[in-house]
């Protein structure tokens, strides 16, 4: 029994993603092998031979892969899918557009946001925006599966020492082409992987008070910056910044939630926070049943003296 980790990298350096997605297939039980398609990635093969645990990393290196397109990746990974008896990637924007399409082709039932491995074939993953928690068995040869990377601890990122086999690229697919992307520049820690997180809501009021008030309290922190969906949809934050059920999932060690509500979709995206701090002048706010630490107070009053205090 042998576990494929579909890598997510930029070609010179493995994300964050992948480590939690490593110890997934760990707990999966047998060898875990990593695949590093890109575009000269051999930097981030090389990194992912020091990751602890990895048994063997697969890298194919070609143009056609530089930009991680779907339909070129999916047709690398079921070029060895044979091999394995798990495929997994993190749940993440590119390994959620990756998998279904892997497991078509196979005709294999993808498992989904999975948060615990409890046998080779269980799995448990949230539903209902995490209200409950569903067990699945997979009956399938080859289980592909998709890692909600806030349920595991990430392995180690050094320590391995892993081979690193070469492997020819699968022709790229003739009915796509990468045009280009336009990536936000931020300085900030990522979302999904930042210690510390404050988001605002949508009782800022403008997106010029999101900034003011939000964003001195970041960099007192050195936080990453995120936002509920209503504040996303008003326009007062970026889509990238979205914290929720349909946004990006968080679990960082310090939560701080100022004017949110606390909209069970929300919830879903930050409830496993190690430590959670609300801010809200509404004493019913559904966010201070999951806050460690609730202050009813106006935010505009709260956070500058907070900032003040720091």
């Amino acid at each position: 029994m042998t576990s494929l980790v579909i890598a997510e990298h930029d070609n010179n350096s493995v994300k964050a993603a992948t480590l939690n997605t490593v110890t997934a297939a760990l707990q999966c039980g047998g060898d875990v092998h990593v695949l590093v398609a890109g575009a000269n990635a051999g930097a981030a093969a090389a990194a992912a031979a020091k990751i602890a645990g990895v048994a063997k990393v697969l890298h194919v290196d070609d143009a056609g892969l530089a930009h991680g397109l779907a339909e070129n990746v999916a047709a690398q990974v079921l070029a060895i899918a044979k091999n394995y008896s798990h495929i997994l990637f993190p749940a993440t924007a590119s390994g959620k557009n990756i998998a279904p399409r892997v497991a078509a082709k196979l005709d294999v039932g993808q498992v989904s946001d999975i948060t615990k491995v409890d046998s080779a074939d269980t799995f448990e993953r949230p539903i209902y925006a995490g209200n409950a928690i569903a067990t699945v068995q997979s009956l399938d040869a080859i289980k592909v599966l998709t890692v909600r990377t806030t349920g595991f601890d990430p392995a180690a990122a050094e320590g391995g020492s892993a081979a690193v086999d070469t492997l020819g690229a699968v022709a790229a697919s003739a009915g796509t082409t990468f045009v280009g992307s336009e990536i936000a520049k931020n300085d900030r820690p990522e979302l999904t992987a930042a210690k510390i997180v404050v988001s605002g809501g949508r009782a800022l009021g403008s997106a010029e008070k999101f900034t003011e008030v939000m964003t001195p309290l970041a960099d007192k922190l050195g936080a990453a910056m995120g936002a509920s969906r209503a504040a996303v949809d008003a326009g007062y934050a970026p889509n990238d910044w979205q914290v929720g059920q349909t946004g990006k999932i968080v679990a960082p060690d310090l939560y701080v939630a100022c004017g949110i509500s606390g909209a069970i979709q929300h919830l879903a995206g930050m409830k496993d926070s190690k430590v959670i701090v609300a801010i809200n002048k509404d004493p019913e706010a559904p966010i201070f049943s999951v806050a460690d630490y609730g202050l009813e107070a106006d935010l505009f009053v709260a956070v500058p003296e907070l900032v003040k205090a720091l």
